[in-house]
């Protein structure tokens, strides 16, 4: 019996001692740097963790259910430009910065579909002069949409190299030449600044 009771004072004696070697992550007396969350607060978070279903179907319902709000607030971001939830192709700066820089300049490209309806309607008009208008318009107006891609990506490229200096800014001149062919008011991540102003 008295042997036991050595056993265990010898085994705490050298916990004790490798609890002391090891250094602490921070001192106890320290502030822990955030407040203490009120009780209410603390079962608020305890009630909102997930917990694992029992059966396949309760499981599946929640993956929809969290899918689903995952979609909201991706949509939600795109409206209102939250960064937090933007998809992978639209986060950081980088993008960001692409995106404001085309949004603040006028561009042929955006206005690429309307005109294209309209080459399309006057394209079949069974007048063989018009006919051969629209297609000299679709051939010009091409053109000037492939120069205006040229001035576009070289603006973008060298103000990306400017601001972006060192960074990885791999993709974002595609990305800004992409979304100059949509509409400025169908374009999402909606526009934060307007044409003319600065990015």
């Amino acid at each position: 019996m008295f042997r036991r009771r050595s056993d265990d004072a010898a085994a705490s004696a050298t916990v004790l001692e490798k609890q002391a070697e090891t250094p602490q992550a921070r001192d106890p007396q320290a502030k822990k740097g955030r407040p203490t969350p009120k009780r209410n607060e603390a079962e608020a978070n305890r009630r909102t963790r997930v917990t694992v279903p029992k059966d396949r179907k309760e499981a599946a319902r929640q993956g929809r259910e969290r899918m689903r709000s995952e979609r909201e607030k991706q949509r939600q971001a795109l409206l209102n430009g939250d960064e937090r939830h933007l998809p992978a192709r639209d986060k950081g700066p980088v993008r960001k910065f692409a995106r404001d820089y085309v949004d603040s300049r006028w561009s042929l490209a955006e206005f690429f579909l309307p005109a294209a309806v309209v080459i399309l309607v006057l394209s079949i008009v069974k007048v063989p002069a018009i006919q051969l208008l629209s297609t000299l318009l679709f051939l010009l107006f091409f053109v000037f949409v492939i120069l205006d891609f040229v001035r576009l990506g070289l603006g973008l490229r060298k103000q990306l190299a400017e601001r972006f200096a060192g960074e990885n800014t791999r993709g974002a001149v595609a990305y800004g030449i992409m979304r100059t062919l949509q509409m400025r008011r169908l374009r999402l991540p909606k526009p934060q600044v307007r044409r003319g102003e600065k990015p």
